[in-house]
């Protein structure tokens, strides 16, 4: 397990950071290539992007503090750790706000963008996803057959536990080529959106009840993210449903 991949000079590249910034930049090219083999006009793609990583790790963080405020009150040192402090589904909903805010400031389809870079959001996230293995965040619950992490990480040391970040990653990774595929088959903008927010929300919903770290936060007996999870399921199926009705009445076209 390394926690730091190598140091230049005074500086500490972590590996959780390294993959969270490999993710981004995958994630830029291939939405930069997809873009351009659908014919779309990809000038805006720095911008957008930007605009998404910005808005998307300021609401991630945000979460996190609502999800934790009695013990960043206490101690707000908290803040102050990197490598842990950051809540996915924020970031989901942040970056799509930021996209939603840019593509009406310049006068672009949301829908047509939300289905080109949805993919390599669930891309990015699959690196993210082995950055948080590394760090040994978002770990699983005890189980016999489990990964056994060291000292030194977020993980409680020397006690086996389910890889839920690895599923994850493996899920993320899953549906990044599952959306890809369907994006090449969409008949409809917002298609490709809607399904990374129906799948997204099943399969975070599910792996939550094998997650371990119980600092994430709770709303009754459902987890932030799982409750979360119902509302992204049912904009995924809203979407899905006014677009295909549109698209049947002649209001909207496949981009």
């Amino acid at each position: 397990m390394h926690f730091e991949l190598f140091h230049l000079g005074p500086l500490t590249v972590y590996t959780y950071g390294f993959l969270i910034a490999i993710g981004i930049l995958a994630a830029f090219f291939v939405a930069d290539r997809r873009g351009k083999a659908m014919g779309m006009d990809t000038s805006r793609l720095e911008g957008i992007t930007l605009t998404v990583c910005i808005t998307g790790f300021v609401c991630s963080k945000l979460l996190y503090i609502l999800t934790r405020l009695p013990d960043i009150i206490a101690d707000p040192g908290i803040l102050m750790n990197l490598e842990d402090g950051w809540v996915v589904y924020g970031g989901i909903i942040g970056g799509l706000l930021g996209g939603l805010w840019y593509c009406r400031r310049h006068q672009m389809n949301f829908m047509e963008w939300f289905d080109l870079l949805i993919p390599e959001v669930a891309l990015a996230q699959g690196f993210g996803r082995l950055g948080c293995f590394f760090a040994g965040c978002c770990y699983g619950i005890p189980v016999e057959w489990g990964i056994t992490f060291p000292e030194g990480g977020l993980a409680p040391a020397g006690i086996p536990l389910f890889p839920s970040q690895l599923i994850s990653s493996a899920f993320d990774f899953g549906m990044f080529f599952f959306l890809c595929w369907i994006a090449k088959r969409k008949k409809f903008n917002g298609e490709v959106g809607a399904w990374y927010l129906i799948l997204y929300s099943v399969g975070r919903f599910i792996i939550e009840f094998f997650r371990g770290d119980l600092i994430r936060g709770a709303v009754g007996t459902l987890s932030t993210s799982q409750f979360i999870s119902i509302f992204t399921l049912a904009a995924g199926i809203a979407i899905l449903v006014v677009m295909r009705k549109k698209y049947k009445n002649g209001m909207t076209k496949k981009a």
